[in-house]
């Protein structure tokens, strides 16, 4: 048993507004923890991997780059310009781990670390391993990371200090962060990193200190993009989100992760200086890339080509990039759009990529990862880049942003199930956690995405106060149950519950689980005539070893509204359910076999009829790598 203690009344969250546009504070994972139930399985999972990634650090030289800043070693730094960044992440992670799972083990390992980390600093502050070898500090901006790097590890020193006391990553942080104050500015060296992710880092150091030089910087880098610092360097604005002021924008563009990072901390610094202006502009952001860039799974990002969002409705399922990172991004900019507006829409949207878009990222064992994510693998797919996922999932990557990524996501999870107000205790997420708020505590217990139930008990009351539990917008002909009386609840809304609660009594949501056959949008080319699974939270894919022997994935048509009712197998990928639905063989014509293809011609003859087995998206590729789709071509009916 671990003797390991948290500090009480920190606050453990990655974002902790200070005054909060829509009143809302994070319950924090010292009162929001996750107990059991799907999310326990997959946090547990990848808590080995935390300990792994040390190891994999240890390898590919990030932790002896290290040591030769610090003077502990020679040599040359290894690996990507960002290297320290993936240190950094990792720290985060144990310190997430730390308030979730105490252990001595990973404690050690976290100050002895920052101790490494702390031994490479400079005098004045400036801390990067790689950049200074490579040339000098800050001469290249836009891919050095510098700043990114910096910003990574004020968020790993913000969540240390808050889970567990520990001061020396944050003493770091702040003599890295007033370095930055002292060098940049409009009458200083006026300049922006190529990554975002410093802005969001320098709000919470904000928070966490109080120091107005941090916000005052973040509003100077979010307010200097998109006015040609990147063009100067002769380098693609649009990449480094660099092409449209972040105030003039009306969509994300570019890099998809950098784009999400940004808007992400634009977000934060909306929220702490109350500029609805701002915050305004940033929610029509998200509702265009929610609505024309985004993929079903809530994957980001269709390009290969610089990791890039495409055009409006570029969804190309092959081809496909939805990197694991920018999922991560897309849940932390909808997370701190929820805390200023306490909108469903928003905990829609964070479902929707977790539950797909950056589960699908990670493997079953925790310790295995996609770095991206398709909609559809062709049967024989080649695996020609280090990335394609026609290799399998990896167990780390020579960019090996994703891994740690994932680890510092999942150890901090529960963090995103719940809200305070001044009124009552917001449940935004499903899982059987125990959530406590000013003046209400419950005990959520739930096999949630596989059966509808949802009950929560309370366990404390102070007085009256409100229940308000998110309904999805999938969730058509919900109900919830109070006191023996049942009524509807309505989808895509929060249902509100006020009375003077008294331990026991007990709340019970239902949301219908019903196999739903979604249609892709007609603006989207690349899947226009095709059809989706979805089922609760979470999206299907076909795989190729789930269909009978004769079934040629690549060759099949959906009948639409035939598939049957999901069937639970806990035996399978660690408990799934299965959903089953009727199609045919697609059979190419002769003609079509050999160039040139017929000037005119019909659609492809209809062949046998074959049933077809959906799993979960994000358990595809954990037994073999082979064909797999979600978007599948709808037949209609035919006898």
């Amino acid at each position: 048993m671990s003797t390991v203690a948290l500090p009480t009344g920190r606050g453990l969250s990655a974002a902790r507004p200070t005054s909060a546009a829509g009143g809302h504070t994070p319950l924090g994972l010292d009162r929001a923890r996750i107990t059991g139930g799907f999310w326990a399985a997959r946090q547990d999972a990848v808590a080995g991997g935390i300990r792994w990634g040390h190891e994999q650090l240890e390898r590919a030289g990030n932790l002896q780059n290290l040591r030769i800043a610090a003077g502990q070693a020679e040599g040359e730094p290894v690996g990507p310009v960002f290297a320290d960044s993936d240190v950094y992440k990792w720290l985060e992670a144990v310190a997430w781990e730390q308030a979730r799972r105490p252990a001595e083990d990973l404690l050690t390992l976290q100050r002895e670390v920052t101790a490494l980390v702390a031994a490479a600093q400079h005098e004045d502050g400036y801390l990067n391993s790689v950049a200074p070898a490579r040339g000098e500090r800050y001469s290249n901006l836009p891919w050095s990371h510098e700043h990114y790097c910096a910003g990574h590890l004020i968020q790993a020193a913000v969540a240390q200090v808050r889970c567990t006391g520990d001061r020396g990553l944050l003493d770091v942080a702040v003599r890295l962060a007033d370095h930055l104050v002292a060098t940049f500015g409009r009458d200083l060296q006026h300049d922006v990193d190529g990554h975002p992710v410093v802005e969001m880092a320098l709000v919470e150091l904000y928070r966490e200190t109080g120091t107005q030089d941090y916000l005052d910087l973040a509003r100077y880098f979010t307010d200097s993009r998109g006015h040609g610092l990147m063009a100067s360097y002769g380098k693609e604005p649009a990449y480094f989100s660099d092409r449209v002021p972040v105030r003039e924008a009306t969509t994300v563009e570019g890099h998809a992760v950098r784009a999400v990072y940004l808007t992400a901390g634009a977000t934060d610094l909306a929220t702490e200086t109350g500029d609805r202006e701002l915050l305004a502009l940033l929610e029509r952001q998200f509702d265009a890339m929610w609505a024309t860039k985004t993929y079903l799974t809530g994957g980001l990002g269709s390009r290969w080509e610089g990791e890039a969002f495409g055009e409006p409705y570029e969804l190309g399922p092959d081809r496909a990039y939805a990197e694991t990172c920018a999922a991560i991004g897309g849940i932390q900019w909808a997370w701190r759009l929820l805390l200023a507006t306490g909108s469903a829409h928003y905990a829609d949207a964070i479902e929707r990529m977790l539950f797909n878009g950056f589960l699908a990222g990670v493997s079953l064992a925790g310790t295995e990862y996609f770095y991206v994510n398709p909609l559809q693998l062709r049967g024989g797919a080649t695996a020609d880049e280090n990335r394609s996922p026609a290799h399998g999932r990896r167990g780390w990557f020579d960019c090996a942003c994703c891994p740690p990524n994932v680890m510092r996501t999942m150890a901090g999870l529960a963090d995103l199930l719940a809200t305070s107000t001044s009124d009552g205790l917001w449940v935004h997420q499903y899982a059987s956690a125990t959530l406590e708020s000013g003046a209400l505590a419950v005990e959520v217990v739930t096999n949630y995405p596989w059966d509808p139930e949802i009950r929560l008990s309370v366990t404390r009351a102070d007085g009256p106060s409100a229940l308000r539990l998110r309904v999805p917008a999938w969730a058509s002909g919900a109900s919830v149950t109070v006191a023996g009386e049942s009524r509807p609840a309505e989808p895509g809304s929060y249902l509100t519950l006020e009375r003077a609660w008294q331990p026991g009594d007990e709340v019970v949501l239902t949301l219908p689980l019903d196999v739903r056959t979604v249609t892709a949008h007609p603006r989207a080319d690349a899947v226009r005539g095709c059809v989706a699974l979805e089922r609760g939270p979470l999206v299907y894919a076909f795989e190729h070893c789930d269909q009978g022997a004769d079934v040629r994935l690549d060759d099949v048509a959906l009948v639409p509204g035939s598939a049957a009712r999901g069937e639970h197998h806990p035996e399978l990928l660690e408990g799934v359910t299965l959903v089953t639905a009727r199609g045919r063989h697609l059979d190419v014509p002769e003609e079509y076999r050999s160039w040139p293809w017929p000037t005119a011609g019909g659609p492809p003859e209809v062949g046998e009829e074959v049933d077809l087995v959906a799993i979960p998206y994000y358990a595809w590729a954990n037994r073999e790598i082979d064909a797999m789709r979600v978007w599948v071509p709808a037949l209609g009916d035919r006898p």
